[in-house]
């Protein structure tokens, strides 16, 4: 079987409709279309009921999804591993948001390398519809994010809670969004919530779905915006920034996303760590923390 068609079966479970899996592949509907026409046709089935909300799995397309995720899995896999730098023993692929390799993921990766000096690490940086794409493929080993998708196969555990605090340029800013506000896209949740403490919020002169990159125009222009607390920490220590009193604090849980019918033991080493970081947040300079068989067993 053509790897290509499982790939476009993945990405249309992954984006939950054709438009925005041909999006995601670059490429036409009608060649979305197309190669699932003809999946079904060599698999002598239909995968996918298709309705104005999108497509839904049928029970072939459920059964299939399994084998289709092992197939995509098994090819980048043998990529991986002929492709394995020398004086190494494995590969490790990791992905998150820009917010969570910053202060977090950032302290885990040394760490990582530390206990695991024989794995090879590639880190990545993307969305979430990118990382759960990354996931089903088998592409990414681990994702860490704040809205994640529930998939078979994939195993979901939060990390932490993220606040997000309304901090400005100007010590006597107003609790709520005015003239050089910054709006960030933390997700369909943070929307939710942010639209109805602010219902009059007719929308800002700068959008960014990247925390660093609103951050980043905020300390040269000015201007307030919501941000992680622990990555605003040493701006507000520095007094660069300041936090505004009555604003409201966002929560956005981080999680961690890895497959579940996977027994790498380098997986379950980096998932305990990562649990470990989340709870006893660690300095650069620190040792790393032991991570046990018995933490590893937890994981699993």
């Amino acid at each position: 079987m053509d790897t290509e068609l499982a790939r476009t079966f993945l990405t249309v479970v992954s984006a939950g409709n054709f438009i925005t899996a041909a999006d995601r592949l670059h490429v036409s509907q009608s060649t979305v279309s197309t190669r699932i026409h003809t999946l079904e046709q060599q698999l002598g089935c239909t995968l996918f009921v298709r309705n104005k909300a999108g497509t839904t799995l049928t029970p072939a397309g459920r059964q299939f999804q399994r084998h289709a995720s092992v197939l995509v899995r098994t090819v980048e896999q043998a990529r991986q591993d002929v492709g394995i730098p020398k004086g190494f023993t494995g590969t490790l692929v990791v992905g998150g948001r820009i917010g969570l390799w910053e202060e977090y993921l950032l302290h885990w990766l040394p760490l990582m390398q530390a206990t695991h000096p024989d794995i090879s690490i590639r880190a990545e940086s993307a969305l979430e519809p990118e990382l759960m794409q990354g996931l089903v493929e088998g592409r990414i080993d681990i994702g860490v994010m704040y809205t994640p998708q529930s998939r078979p196969g994939l195993k979901v555990e939060q990390l932490f809670d993220e606040q997000l605090i309304l901090v400005s340029t100007d010590p006597k800013s107003p609790p709520e969004p005015g003239a050089g506000y910054v709006y960030v896209d933390w997700g369909p949740e943070f929307y939710m919530r942010h639209s109805t403490l602010f219902p009059n919020f007719a929308g800002s002169a700068l959008n960014a779905n990247i925390g660093w990159l609103g951050l980043q125009h905020l300390l040269e222009n000015g201007g307030t915006g919501f941000f992680a607390r622990r990555i605003v920490e040493p701006l507000l220590k520095a007094k660069r920034l300041s936090a505004v009193a009555g604003a409201p604090v966002f929560t956005l849980p981080a999680y961690v996303v890895y497959p579940s019918d996977r027994q790498d033991e380098h997986i379950a080493s980096a998932v305990a760590l990562m649990h470990r970081i989340a709870i006893s947040p660690v300095r650069r300079d620190a040792e790393p923390p032991a991570v046990t068989k018995k933490s590893v067993r937890k994981r699993r």
